[in-house]
């Protein structure tokens, strides 16, 4: 085996692809070869880190993160660094903060150490088409405990012994929908990775599928252990081209060597996974709306009950779990349900995967244990708002998800304390706004995304929509009267009682939010016909 002086870990996640990252890498390798460093240096492709600057080149011994804007930096950083030795301080990672935060530690001082990453365990770390890196890293050790040592109920309880909640939004237990699927006695049963993540601002299910694909076979195959099935699939958003090839990649590599299809690692265990391309629909990212696109019909929701863990894919018990859940079910057959109770609080266990974005210096996927406040991920991981400015507010769990206003940032972010706010985690997108930002321009492009995906299947929805977007657009013309606010919020308020699914209910809540919290800003457009931040219309 060849033994390399310096491991380069690049970046190849599609964002990074997008910014050049494969550019950059032909680019390496031909400045390693005029340098005659080929025998020293290695390139190894791994996911992204979720730090959203540049291309990222991590370079070990040293951990030190490289951010590459220009593939004309790759002679000088070669030389340098890879030939004689001395970093390159002005190629750093470095968050344009008021105070300037250097990346010159390892990564695991800087970019780790508020973070605890469980679900994001071999992002960045490893080469997501290949499984033997996965394999070196535990990978598929907790599916053959569980095939050897384990019988199903005892996986079942292992799993609700963790009390692992759903990451999609509801924090449902896992444990407990498994165990409904495995008691129900018709047969087949199913598997599914919700894997369609439409929610605006939200990647995290993205990065996760780039960068560890096997985890998402691996977790799979486990949860059909436990209740008896034997096909899964992933239903992945359209869009995600590089998500699709590399769980393909990860299918086709765990089926050549006995981990997928029949008799798996010589048990009488069968269990196949199939990538499913989702259309384009927002509303497929519910659960039974995924079912009825799985089957070839119209995405539109179904009514509850029944159930899909016992009447869910073509009338048949399923899961449905999203990427991030599946995510922690090898950890938790490896370490125990115990191990992972020791994260996060009481009623939230483990750990939560967020996009932060917005106005904020640092943006980027990260991973903290339940129970971190908003002020911590925004001013100490996200190292505050950009150009100093204040606060304004935060959208907690994507565009369907809360407003969270500065008096409410050292809430903990767990079920039980944003539940008493009257908020909710949702996707994990943090949304940061700061002062200047203008909330009924905000709440316009909320209403026209919301419009443009619903599914038109109830009235409150496809006709309430529209209506509030025209109240909103009227208000950002300077042609609307004050008690029209009222009509809105009676708008608002039918819609939420009355949509049929979560489109409806969550469009009508940001309006509800909005009037709540910024009245005044409306009353002020309409009395004044001003927009401070200059971005509606005629105003």
């Amino acid at each position: 085996m060849k033994i390399y002086r310096l491991h380069v870990l690049l970046s190849t996640d599609s964002r990074s692809i997008l910014r050049g990252a494969l550019e950059v890498e032909t680019k390496l390798k031909e400045e390693i070869i005029k340098k005659g460093l080929e025998n020293e240096v290695q390139i190894l492709r791994t996911g992204g880190w979720g730090i959203e600057e540049g291309v990222q080149l991590t370079v070990y011994p040293g951990g030190l993160i490289y951010v590459i804007n220009n593939v004309e930096d790759i002679p000088y950083l070669v030389e340098e660094h890879f030939l004689k030795g001395r970093p390159v301080k002005k190629l750093m990672y470095e968050i344009d903060a008021p105070a300037k935060v250097e990346m010159t530690a390892p990564i695991e001082e800087e970019i780790m150490k508020k973070q605890t990453r469980i679900i994001l365990r071999n992002v960045g770390l490893i080469n997501p088409e290949d499984i033997k890196e996965y394999i070196a890293h535990d990978g598929y050790q907790a599916l053959a405990q569980v095939l050897s040592t384990m019988t199903p109920e005892q996986v079942i309880s292992e799993i609700k012994a963790s009390e692992l909640s759903g990451r999609g939004g509801a924090g449902f237990p896992t444990g407990f929908k498994w165990e409904l699927t495995a008691k129900a006695p018709a047969k087949p049963k199913y598997i599914i990775c919700n894997a369609d993540e439409g929610e605006p601002g939200t990647f995290k299910d993205r990065v996760i599928m780039e960068g560890d694909p096997h985890s998402i076979i691996e977790s799979m195959a486990i949860a059909a252990y436990a209740v008896g099935a034997n096909k899964g699939f992933i239903y992945v958003r359209g869009e995600y081209d590089l998500s699709i090839d590399r769980l393909n990649i990860a299918i086709k590599q765990s089926k050549e060597i006995g981990l997928l299809g029949n008799n798996i690692l010589g048990t009488n265990f069968d269990f196949d996974v199939e990538v499913r391309i989702g259309a384009g629909s927002y509303v497929c990212g519910e659960e039974t709306a995924l079912m009825e696109s799985l089957e070839g019909k119209r995405g539109e929701p179904r009514s509850k009950p029944p159930y899909p863990s016992t009447e869910g894919l073509w009338a048949k018990p399923t899961v449905i779990n999203n990427v991030e859940t599946l995510a922690n079910i090898p950890l938790i057959i490896l370490k125990g349900a115990e191990w992972y109770k020791g994260l996060g609080v009481e009623g939230s266990r483990g750990t939560k995967v967020f996009t932060l974005f917005g106005d904020v210096n640092a943006k980027g996927v990260i991973e903290v244990p339940f129970g971190f406040t908003l002020k911590e991920l925004i001013y100490e991981i996200g190292y505050g708002i950009k150009g100093g400015k204040n606060l304004k507010l935060v959208q907690l769990g994507g565009s369907s998800g809360s407003f969270i206003t500065p008096e409410h940032l050292d809430v903990p972010i767990d079920w039980n304390s944003v539940r008493k706010i009257g908020a909710g985690q949702g996707s994990g997108a943090i949304l940061v706004l700061d002062e200047t930002r203008c909330v009924i321009d905000f709440l316009k492009n909320l209403l026209a995304f919301f419009n443009h995906e619903s599914c038109g299947k109830c009235v409150p929805c496809r006709v309430g929509l529209p209506k509030a977007l025209d109240l909103l657009n009227r208000v950002t013309s300077g042609n609307v009267e004050i008690d029209e606010l009222g009509f809105m919020e009676e708008l608002a308020n039918v819609m939420k009682n009355t949509s049929f699914c979560g489109l409806g209910q969550a469009a009508a809540n940001q309006i509800l939010e909005s009037l709540k919290y910024f009245k005044s800003e409306f009353i002020n457009h309409i009395e004044t016909g001003y927009c401070p931040a200059n971005k509606c219309g005629r105003l």
